[in-house]
């Protein structure tokens, strides 16, 4: 499933707001909810699509159109939009209610897939040299999955790839920035730590 796909699913336009998406998630997470359809397969399935499409969506589209479209991400921000994503978050969402009532069987299943499917994604806007649209996404898919070592390695990698492409830019402070934030999120990976020394050799040439 691609974005495409999942806009389609929940009967939007591509491009559609923070706003819509979850409005239109509500409606159609309780019509096909598997409490109000308990014998129907059908809906279940249904049900479980949406709730992957509207999961892979919100790792894409931030709360406020905040993230995506930004040349700066700061430690605040993201803070913030975290803030923002628990308090706007639906009550019909998996994530929320499904713990205790309901859960599909397949989640963890799900949330594997919208890992690697987000991973692809990625990989997509680092080619394409989309970086903060990547370092977006990795953020995003870093606050949902926040216990998993190899997300967090990914987003290690982003910054240090957008910090090495501020120094070609030379925008050596911002650059400073994004490779001090990837050392930090994976302060144990070793072969990352030896590439961001030879960045922070570059940088100290050019100064």
């Amino acid at each position: 499933m691609d974005l495409g796909d999942c806009y389609r699913l929940l009967g939007l336009r591509s491009g559609a707001s923070f706003a819509e998406i979850k409005a239109s998630y509500r409606r159609l997470a309780q019509q096909y909810h598997p409490d109000i359809n308990p014998d129907d397969n059908k809906a279940k399935d249904k049900f479980i699509a949406l709730t992957e499409a509207y999961k892979l969506l919100l790792t894409v589209v931030l709360p406020e159109e905040i993230g995506v479209h930004s040349t700066q991400v700061s430690t605040s921000g993201r803070d913030d939009t975290k803030a923002t994503h628990r308090q706007k978050t639906p009550v019909t969402t998996v994530t929320s209610q499904q713990p205790e009532k309901a859960k599909p069987p397949n989640l963890l299943e799900i949330e594997e897939r919208l890992k690697w499917k987000t991973y692809d994604q990625l990989q997509r806007f680092l080619q394409e040299r989309r970086f903060p649209q990547a370092i977006a996404l990795a953020e995003a898919l870093a606050d949902r999955l926040s216990t998993d070592a190899e997300v967090r390695q990914w987003l290690a990698i982003a910054y240090q790839i957008w910090g090495r492409a501020l120094i070609s830019e030379k925008q050596l402070l911002k650059a400073r920035i994004y490779l001090k934030k990837a050392l930090k999120t994976d302060p144990h990976n070793k072969s990352l730590w030896y590439e961001v020394q030879r960045d922070f050799q570059r940088l100290e040439q050019i100064f």
